[in-house]
C-alpha cells in the first residue's frame, strides 16, 4: 500500500482549502492538471452529473463501473446505453469467486464486492474521483474534497462534497442528460437490488438502501 509524503499530505491540505467553495468543474480541472492521465473516476451510473462534467473535460478517462452481480437489470442496461452513447472507456469489475459464498445483503457483500474489486482496479492509480456528496448521509458529513485515501492508497477527489440533491437535479435537467430508469418508478437512491427499496422516510432518499439492515455505508467511502 502506497504511502504519502508529508509534502503531498501538505499540498492536499492547501488545496482542499482553497477548492472547498469552487465549482465541481473547477476541481475536476485541478485534478486533471495535477495528475494528467492517472487517475480514474468510480461511477455507478446512478445519475451522471459528475460523468458528464469528466466526459466533457477529458472524454479518455477511465471510468470503473463495479459490478457486483446485484445490480438492477435497469442499471446494467444504463450503464451500457451511456457507455455505447458517450464512447465511455469502461472499466468493468466483477467479484472474485472468494465472494460466491457472500451474495448481496451478507455480511461481506460490500467488502468483497465493491471494496476489494476497486482496490485491485486503482492500485496503479494515483487518484481516483468520486461522486459522494455531504448530504447523502451522516457518514459523509464532514467528507473532504480532496483527501489521501488510506483504505485505497491514493488520492480521492470529491468533486460534489457540497452539492444538494436539488443541484445535481439541476444539472441534470440544464443539460438535458438523461436519468436513470428506476427514478422514474420512484427509487431515489440505487445500490443492488436484493438490498434497494424505494424511500422507506419521506424525504429521506437514502432510507431504501439496505433495508432491514444497521448499515449505512458500503465500505468504499468510510473512513
Amino acid at each position: 500500500m502506497a504511502k504519502p509524503s508529508p509534502d503531498l499530505l501538505s499540498e492536499l491540505d492547501v488545496v482542499n482549502s482553497r477548492l472547498e467553495h469552487a465549482a465541481p468543474v473547477e476541481i475536476l480541472k485541478w485534478v486533471f492538471e495535477r495528475f494528467g492521465n492517472d487517475l480514474a473516476m468510480a461511477c455507478s451510473f446512478e445519475d451522471v452529473a459528475l460523468l458528464h462534467m469528466v466526459h466533457e473535460l477529458r472524454p479518455d478517462t477511465e471510468i470503473i463501473f463495479l459490478d457486483t452481480g446485484g445490480h438492477f437489470h435497469e442499471t446494467l442496461a444504463f450503464a451500457a446505453r451511456m457507455e455505447a452513447e458517450w464512447s465511455l472507456r469502461l472499466t468493468r469489475t466483477t467479484p472474485g469467486p472468494e465472494a460466491d459464498a457472500w451474495p448481496c445483503g451478507t455480511d461481506r457483500c460490500c467488502e468483497l464486492r465493491k471494496v476489494e474489486p476497486l482496490r485491485r482496479a486503482v492500485q496503479a492509480r494515483a487518484a481516483w474521483i468520486t461522486s459522494v456528496k455531504r448530504v447523502d448521509a451522516p457518514s459523509r458529513a464532514s467528507m473532504r474534497i480532496v483527501a489521501w485515501d488510506e483504505k485505497f492508497g491514493l488520492v480521492k477527489v470529491n468533486p460534489l462534497a457540497a452539492w444538494t440533491d436539488d443541484d445535481v437535479a439541476y444539472y441534470l435537467t440544464s443539460h438535458q442528460l438523461p436519468e436513470h430508469p428506476l427514478w422514474a418508478q420512484g427509487y431515489e437512491s440505487i445500490g443492488c437490488a436484493p438490498v434497494t427499496a424505494k424511500p422507506q422516510v419521506p424525504g429521506d432518499r437514502r432510507s431504501g438502501r439496505w433495508v432491514g439492515a444497521d448499515k449505512e455505508e458500503c465500505g468504499l467511502h468510510e473512513e
